[in-house]
């Protein structure tokens, strides 16, 4: 099975220059936990639920005046669609990570990839190994 059959296609992307309130508020309108964080030449960050709580709450940034750039993850981890979907969950047990951005051959940002994807279309085995590995510290 490869990653584009499983992926969560229709995936909300933001520019770095998106104030923090903002980027909340589409993730509560989308009841999604990260964005992806693209310019015109691809995908340069993620930001998640957490950077906002961990990084941007901490650090007592106004979330009106604020840009994600700011507490981003810059670092992301990425699979390609075509790729399969063991290798996939791979790259999510060795980053620890629970979201995976999926470009296409061409770095283009079509979908992103969960384990809530991952547990609605492979086997038990392969979700509680990812969950295990993930969670583990």
């Amino acid at each position: 099975m490869q990653v584009k059959e499983v992926m969560t296609k229709d995936v909300a992307c933001i520019e770095p220059k998106t104030t923090i309130a903002e980027a909340a508020k589409i993730m509560q309108s989308r009841d999604v936990g990260a964005l992806p964080v693209a310019k015109k030449d691809g995908l340069i960050g993620i930001v998640t639920d957490r950077d906002i709580c961990c990084r941007a709450i901490a650090q007592n940034l106004d979330p009106e005046s604020a840009t994600v750039d700011e507490i981003m993850s810059k670092s992301v981890a990425t699979c390609f669609e075509d790729q399969e979907l063991a290798e996939a969950a791979h790259i999510m047990e060795q980053k620890q990570i629970r979201r995976l951005p999926v470009l296409s051959r061409k770095s283009k940002l079509v979908g992103i990839m969960t384990v809530g994807d991952i547990s609605q279309h492979a086997g038990r085995a392969l979700t509680g190994e990812v969950e295990e590995q993930i969670t583990r510290h």
